[in-house]
């Protein structure tokens, strides 16, 4: 059961994340101000940032009320991190960056995240629960670069850890449907990755359970991402799975957005109706017991299947749907 502090992150984004900044493939380069008095880091950090200051008509200047600085971010495929130096200091530093109020040195400390998932995951582990919940900090943060490494930390988390994440996931997940929902296109489309890492690295039956609440969420944009997900992770269960977890269950889960609002949770349905539709009639692990008093024996049919466990108008729907796209795609249109 999710908290209601959980529940309360699905009110509409902050206007401080509308904001629009200019960013590129790999780069975002953002002009900020600091305060006179705040310390400045004046050397670069590896792989994250720059700072520069120009002199004005070639003298030096010095700021009474602010200076302006210049940061470049520059965000690391996973493949391409390389290991922590010194695991052990890296470990002892770590929830203290996360909580950092220098976003530098915060955006660092979250890719020491990613290298210790990546090669020390076993040692991570054991403050687990509190990296995630500085990580979910983070992914609130209106600083987009701030956001969008943390996105790719939580990525690479699922990917470690997997199921272990389970306990700790209702917060993180509600920042990602977030952020997958909202206007700046890189960072949704960081939190659409992290998503596909989700339903690609935690099990079905642990995840299920978890996304079925944002199907009903008031944003229709929520509720979209939510379908997607649950599009992408219930064919992992397999026949077996599917019947252990319930056909029946699963058809109503399908169905429910098969007229939701955006096109998106529409897609996300019929493509689940018709992986439903597929595991259900060819595999004998899913076909309903057989009326041996018949000869032959009876079998019931995807029809009968529907009809039999969806109330008659939105069955007539999803056959309609099922039949419909399986035509097509027979016919290849």
């Amino acid at each position: 059961m999710m908290s209601e502090t959980a529940l309360r992150d699905l009110n509409l984004l902050p206007k401080s994340e509308r904001t629009t900044e200019t960013s590129s493939k790999n780069i975002l380069t953002k002009p900020y101000v600091e305060h006179t008095g705040e310390n400045i880091r004046g050397k670069q950090r590896e792989n994250i940032v720059s700072l520069v200051e120009p002199p004005v008509n070639g003298i030096e200047v010095e700021h009474s009320v602010s200076e302006v600085v210049v940061a470049e971010v520059e965000y690391i495929d996973s493949d391409k991190l390389n290991d922590v130096k010194d695991v052990d200091k890296s470990l002892k530093v770590l929830l203290d960056g996360l909580g950092s109020k220098d976003w530098v040195l915060l955006c660092e400390t979250l890719n020491n995240v990613r290298r210790l998932s990546i090669y020390h995951k076993e040692a991570l582990h054991a403050i687990l629960d509190n990296v995630i919940s500085l990580v979910v900090k983070a992914l609130k943060n209106p600083r987009s670069a701030v956001c969008k490494t943390a996105i790719m930390t939580s990525a690479d988390i699922f990917k470690a850890f997997g199921d272990r994440v389970i306990d700790s996931l209702d917060h993180l997940l509600v920042q990602l449907l977030l952020k997958s929902s909202q206007d700046k296109r890189f960072v949704c489309e960081a939190a659409e990755k992290a998503l596909i890492y989700l339903t690609v690295w935690v099990s079905p039956v642990l995840l299920l359970p978890k996304l079925q609440p944002y199907l009903k969420n008031r944003n229709p944009r929520i509720r979209a991402k939510a379908s997607m997900c649950v599009s992408r992770s219930v064919p992992q269960l397999g026949a077996e799975g599917i019947k252990d977890y319930g056909i029946d269950k699963l058809i109503q889960i399908a169905s429910s957005q098969l007229s939701d609002q955006l096109p998106e949770s529409r897609e996300a349905s019929c493509a689940l109706l018709l992986e439903l539709q597929t595991a259900y009639e060819k595999s004998s692990v899913l076909a309903p017991e057989q009326d041996t008093s018949s000869d032959p024996p009876q079998v019931h049919s995807w029809e009968q299947f529907c009809e039999s466990n969806l109330p008659k108008l939105t069955a007539q729907a999803v056959l309609r749907v099922t039949s419909i796209t399986r035509e097509g795609l027979v016919s290849g249109l």
